[in-house]
């Protein structure tokens, strides 16, 4: 079995909407064969709470203004830690990158297919990684000139 027309439709818009938010590390797996709940899993990050928040608020919103979906269910909310939205034919977790770092949700399914994703969406891959190294080095930027 693989993933749906409609399951596709709602992973591609979902994963613009991703990247229209400037969410990092986007991904989708096509989990038909190996999940009978759900045809696709999408996965993004962000680098704090507002901006997971932000990314989740512009998914729904987007896949009810374009294609008339509603999540059926929507958790994590009020941590902002781990939003995890599920439209019965696919479900979108946007996790703080350091959720996402440390549950590694890529890991579990990495041997399903990846979905094709809109251009945008693909070149958010490695996003994370620089941004934890732009923020260590502003750090220690800022050690060593409190050291002076």
């Amino acid at each position: 079995m693989t993933a749906t027309d409609r399951s596709t439709e709602l992973v591609r818009t979902a994963a613009q909407a991703a990247a229209d938010k400037l969410a990092h590390d986007i991904i989708a797996y096509d989990v038909s064969d190996v999940l009978s709940i759900t045809d696709a899993f999408l996965l993004a990050s962000a680098p704090n709470d507002r901006q997971v928040k932000s990314i989740v608020d512009e998914i729904e919103e987007r896949l009810h203004k374009e294609l008339g979906a509603k999540p059926v269910r929507r958790e994590g909310d009020r941590e902002a830690r781990w939003v995890l939205l599920d439209y019965v034919d696919i479900v979108v977790h946007v996790q703080h990158s350091e959720e996402r770092v440390f549950y590694a949700l890529e890991r579990l399914w990495k041997d399903c297919p990846e979905l094709d994703l809109p251009e945008d969406a693909k070149a958010t891959r490695g996003k994370a990684a620089e941004h934890a190294k732009l923020q260590a080095a502003e750090e220690a930027a800022e050690l060593d000139g409190e050291w002076r």
